[in-house]
């Protein structure tokens, strides 16, 4: 497979596809990850493991539709060209 601006776009489609199905239940909270574990004051600058779970909940909450749509286009370019 050949380096090009296709896969690059296609490997950053699959990967926030991998962030928008972690499910908070079942696979974060296991790993420690979950809501109760970023509580923090007012003020209080947020460490990165709180930015990282409030960017996984960004992107399952904004992306959840435009990734449907960049999943069909990108199934249906894969089918007419290869």
């Amino acid at each position: 497979m050949a380096f090009t601006l296709y896969s690059l776009i296609q490997t950053a489609l699959l990967c926030v596809n991998a962030v928008a199905v972690l499910h908070e239940e079942r696979f974060l909270r296991k790993i420690g990850w979950g809501m109760e574990q970023n509580v923090g004051g007012f003020g209080e600058d947020p460490n990165i493991k709180a930015q990282l779970l409030t960017l996984i909940r960004a992107v399952r909450t904004v992306m959840r539709v435009p990734l449907i749509a960049m999943n069909t286009v990108s199934i249906v370019l894969l089918l007419l060209f290869g």
